[in-house]
């Protein structure tokens, strides 16, 4: 994490200033906590990556593999600790971390599909901003691309597996956090330009808009999506379509650029594994405030 990154965060319970205690200092904050005194709140930062779930033992609970991975990680006997009697306190009800480090390998493979050089054009075409935040960055290819034009960038997302890819590239304007994208990480921060790239069906897609519409007083707000909601017990509870999306967007206040007035269908090509491609027709959309 870079150490001027701990000026912006803010506790993902209460909105709270957070305090920081440096364990390994390097080019980064390689390891190290953030706490708020308010909440009384821990978040680890591990391996140049601090987490921000509002209750880390439950986002541990779900990933198991990963509690273990984070242990031998960790290099101070501080951060041992408490990962230990974290650990100690979870019940264990699900794993995720496969799925995650999966997923994280797909976007790798995929990279060069059409989708993303068709994204960098678009954004390529908005006025450069001081402040950028990309909801749902996995392993970051969007944000490195914006970090070379716009002068700070942050890419939140769930997946500690995918934000240690991303984490790779270094830049001394870019950085990420694992954190949920309804969070108060950011607490009442103002942005210039939010991303949110096809997540609609991982976030409750009305509560996303309404929390991200809160982030940009004056500025862009560009996402895409294939409406791929059908998700079994994980599907979102009120999916919308490229329409009631549009209108959506323009009740909190956005206006829809002409270019992205009507759907889209750019073609999305994820290779899952040597004999089996994923291939969607993805909307866009850029609203302006």
């Amino acid at each position: 994490m870079l150490e001027s990154t701990a000026e912006f965060l803010r506790c993902a319970r209460c909105g709270s200033k957070l305090e920081l205690e440096s364990f390994e200092i390097k080019k980064e904050i390689e390891e190290g906590i953030l706490e708020c005194k308010k909440c009384k709140l821990v978040f680890p930062i591990i391996a140049k990556i601090p987490i921000l779930w509002d209750d880390f033992v439950n986002y541990l609970s779900s990933r198991k593999v990963l509690s273990g991975k984070l242990y031998q990680l960790a290099i101070n006997a501080k951060m041992k600790s408490f990962l230990k009697e974290s650990m100690s306190k979870t019940v264990f009800v699900d794993d995720r971390t496969a799925l995650e480090d999966r997923w994280s390998k797909i976007y790798q493979n995929s990279k060069h599909s059409k989708f993303y050089s068709t994204i960098t054009n678009h954004l390529d075409s908005l006025p450069k901003s001081d402040l950028v935040l990309e909801h749902g960055c996995s392993i970051g290819m969007t944000s490195t691309f914006l970090a070379d034009s716009h002068k700070m960038v942050f890419g939140i997302d769930r997946s500690f597996s995918a934000l240690l890819i991303a984490k790779k590239s270094y830049k001394e304007n870019l950085d990420y956090v694992v954190s949920d994208s309804l969070s108060s990480v950011f607490a009442k921060l103002q942005f210039n330009l939010v991303i949110a790239l096809n997540i609609l069906e991982l976030v409750e897609p009305v509560d996303l808009l309404k929390h991200i519409s809160k982030q940009i007083t004056s500025g862009y707000f560009v996402l895409s999506d294939p409406y791929d909601f059908d998700r079994g017990i994980n599907s979102v509870k009120k999916p919308l379509d490229e329409f009631q999306l549009r209108t959506l967007l323009q009740k909190f206040g956005f206006k829809i650029t002409p270019k992205t007035k009507n759907p889209s269908y750019i073609p999305w090509n994820l290779k899952l594994n040597p004999r089996a491609n994923l291939n969607y027709k993805v909307d866009l959309i850029i609203g302006k405030k």
